[in-house]
């Protein structure tokens, strides 16, 4: 079963850094067999993100080695999707560089963002990230009005296979906007041209308006598992858990994610979201964000056989 091993990481920056408020949707990238570079969106005191990194112990997580001091991959140019902050997506090799998949947003005057998908890659073993292009690879299309945003792509055969989120409407709870999407699954042989319509995979359920960031993971024997994040009309912000024999049909279990709120007073007490495992020769860590998707920064649970 998850066994929580603590908080890793919290963000306490001053007024001017890039490194401010909180650490998004942590993204584990093994550098080698001893270190796990965990990938992130670093909000400054706006709530902008951009993306770097911290390097971990494999073989104790809650050791830090490495901070980067400056964003491996920063805002586009004014004007460009992705102006005005990024979301990390996934980071996976291909063969000798290493492709990040991001969400990027923009601001427009009558919603509140539109949020497409970007494409930069690396040729320095992740050190500086390079955009192929300054629009999106997934960009606005009729499924999704308001945002397509890349969460896990592998790279099978010679094909990415890609799990991502669909915005297609806005719900307002209280008088406030919040992006309404669910998840779909599509494919590319670049990694850069992809169809203008996805399968649909997994869609919000009795009173959730929206169900994303899914981490898909292919099991020993097969199998598929995912893990994603959900809210509902009461605000409740919860992981769940889905299984597939193929990758695109899924049957949702959210009883078996395993991670829930620790509740009292813990930098985890409310929320428990945007969780993604972590297989390393020291064991299998399973990553996630705290309270405030990310405001009182990210920890770990460590995987222990009853």
């Amino acid at each position: 079963m998850w066994q929580k091993k603590g908080l890793i990481y919290n963000p306490q920056g001053g007024d001017d850094d890039w490194i401010n408020n909180s650490v998004l949707t942590p993204e584990p990238f093994m550098l080698n067999d001893d270190v796990i570079r965990v990938y992130a969106s670093f909000r400054d005191k706006n709530g902008i993100g951009r993306i770097g990194y911290l390097d971990l112990s494999a073989k104790n997580p809650s050791e830090i080695l490495k901070i980067s001091e400056t964003p491996v991959l920063d805002l586009g140019k004014t004007g460009r999707f992705d102006d005005n902050g990024l979301l990390l997506g996934n980071v996976i090799r291909v063969k000798d560089k290493i492709y990040m998949y991001y969400a990027a947003f923009q601001l427009v005057k009558k919603i509140k963002f539109f949020g497409f998908g970007g494409l930069a890659i690396s040729e320095d073993g992740g050190e500086t990230f390079t955009r192929v292009q300054e629009t999106p690879v997934l960009d606005r299309v009729p499924e999704a009005l308001f945002g397509r945003a890349p969460h896990t792509v592998m790279y099978e055969n010679g094909i990415f296979r890609v799990w991502y989120s669909v915005i297609y409407d806005w719900t307002f709870i209280n008088g406030i906007p919040y992006p309404t999407y669910d998840i779909k699954y599509t494919e590319s042989e670049n990694g850069i041209d992809f169809p203008k319509e996805g399968i649909q995979c997994i869609k919000c359920k009795n009173d959730e308006y929206r169900i994303g960031r899914p981490k898909v993971r292919r099991l020993p024997n097969g199998k598929y598992e995912m893990r994603y994040t959900s809210d509902n009309m009461k605000k409740e912000y919860r992981s769940g858990y889905a299984e597939s024999d193929d990758g695109i049909h899924w049957t949702r279990k959210d009883e078996l994610s395993g991670l829930n709120p620790s509740g009292g007073t813990a930098w985890d007490s409310d929320e428990a979201c945007y969780p993604v495992v972590c297989e390393t020769k020291y064991g299998t860590y399973m990553f996630y964000d705290g309270n405030g998707m990310g405001r009182q920064g990210f920890g770990y649970a460590k995987w222990e056989d009853n």
